[in-house]
């Protein structure tokens, strides 16, 4: 029900932002004094960015924008406005080049972007609270009961306060673990759980929460008979992450409902496609325009240096732990004896311009072949030697998780810093935090952005390149 009262109110303040900058175009044109020149146009320029509008609405949530326009955070606001903006003025812009528009002057565009903005800042900031209270008042009010355990009430107080816009009042608690009339982490306990009916009926209660799943199956029928009974609306608190001690996600298929641990993007197809597109679009020009020139250079300086391979080659573990060969420039003196040993800040096995290649990550370029071969992409997960593997896995235990998508020749955790010799098991965690994130939050802006801030880091590297 919350969420249908939150998608309800996000749908009612568009329909006013879109009467709103409708009446602003008009009030623009009228003193520019150009409204009588082309009165019939403004109508479809409003239009025009109307659509913007819902464009954006429909898009926001694809693209993670989080706007909790509920709490006055004139950030939170602010960024929204932005977005709002670039796609009302773009929509308006993109039709008035189309349709070849020559009746819209370019002083009456910056002054209607300049009072879109406000107005859509300004109605973002007032706007849903002042909806709120005139339409989820008497009646729509909502006298919320809690049932359950005083800690997970504890942990459910914030979101109770800034439900309360929403017309949610709490009028206590049940809760076994206390006396009646005592206070539980701030709220009235009104009795035990098995005086339910009766508080709902003496207090007007609406809607109960149960705070927990309730361990036993009969208890869970009673709960359920007994609000059914008395016509009283009942929402659930999962506490599964808290039983598995790990996030979960909810999945619908053909009836069925599922549980999981993770959202993964990348099991989308048209993902995919795209995330593959993108590594084909830089993989092919490094390989035929950046790689020729490289290896002649590389090739030069193991001529004095260090003569021998100009390619190392080693078994890494790729996606789903599949075994691959990765192709890099060779860095390190030939016979080398230890090679499964990671490389550490001035390691005597890496000659003088093998570090400057290191340091640079040149010696990772060769790996834009595994790229169009399709064994790695040009970000994710840093694939590691197999030997590495097992040792990182038995430190961590939901480290294979990384192997769910295609190893990178970079990747969040890179950006971040971790890079080089992992020295603790610290670094290991935080370098897998990174990769998880990456593959439960995958989108296609966020390849891009890694791309970029690895192409800057190559100029400027961090001190943990070696």
């Amino acid at each position: 029900m919350i969420w249908q009262r939150t998608r309800g109110l996000q749908n009612m303040l568009l329909v006013c932002q879109s009467m709103l900058v409708s009446l602003l175009l008009m009030l623009v044109a009228v003193l520019m004094g150009t409204a009588r020149l082309n009165l019939e146009h403004y109508p479809i320029y409003a239009v025009i960015v109307m659509i913007g509008l819902l464009v954006e609405a429909m898009n926001r949530e694809r693209s993670r924008v989080r706007m909790n326009l509920w709490h006055r955070n004139i950030i939170d606001q602010h960024r929204v406005t932005l977005r709002q903006l670039a796609y009302g003025a773009g929509a308006l812009l993109i039709y008035l080049a189309v349709m070849k528009d020559q009746f819209i002057s370019r002083w009456f565009l910056f002054f209607y972007f300049l009072g879109l903005y406000g107005t859509l800042l300004v109605s973002n900031y007032y706007l849903p609270r002042l909806l709120a209270r005139r339409i989820f008042r008497g009646v729509r009010a909502e006298r919320t009961l809690l049932v359950g355990s005083g800690m997970q009430a504890e942990l459910m107080k914030e979101w109770l306060k800034s439900k309360e816009i929403f017309g949610f009042q709490t009028v206590g608690i049940l809760c076994d673990d206390a006396s009646p009339s005592a206070e539980v982490h701030g709220f009235r306990c009104l009795g035990k759980v098995r005086d339910m009916e009766e508080v709902i009926r003496r207090e007007g209660v609406s809607q109960v929460i149960l705070l927990e799943l309730p361990k036993e199956l009969a208890a869970h029928r009673r709960i359920v008979s007994g609000v059914e009974k008395l016509g009283v609306r009942l929402l659930i608190l999962s506490n599964l992450e808290a039983m598995l001690q790990h996030p979960v996600v909810h999945v619908d298929d053909d009836g069925f409902q599922f549980i999981t641990l993770r959202e993964e993007p990348l099991e989308n197809p048209l993902n995919r496609i795209a995330k593959r597109a993108l590594d084909l679009a830089v993989a092919i020009p490094a390989v035929v325009l950046v790689l020729p020139p490289l290896i002649l250079l590389v090739w030069i300086c193991q001529r004095l240096q260090s003569k021998g391979r100009l390619f190392y080659r080693q078994k890494r573990a790729g996606i789903q732990n599949h075994e691959f060969e990765i192709i890099k420039f060779r860095t390190m003196h030939e016979n080398n004896p230890d090679e499964a040993r990671q490389a550490t800040v001035g390691d005597e096995r890496v000659f003088p311009a093998g570090r400057w290649l290191r340091r640079m990550s040149l010696d990772e370029m060769p790996q834009f072949w595994n790229v169009l071969r399709g064994e790695m992409s040009v970000t994710g997960p840093r694939p590691h030697l197999i030997e590495h593997n097992e040792h990182f896995a038995r430190q961590m235990s939901n480290y294979h998780i990384r192997a769910f998508v295609k190893p990178g020749i970079t990747g969040l955790a890179q950006i971040r810093g971790f890079r080089g010799e992992a020295r603790s098991a610290e670094e290991i965690a935080r370098r897998l935090e990174s990769d998880i994130s990456y593959l439960e939050n995958w989108r296609l802006a966020l390849d891009v952005s890694i791309i970029a801030r690895t192409a800057w880091q190559m100029f400027v590297p961090p001190q943990s390149a070696r």
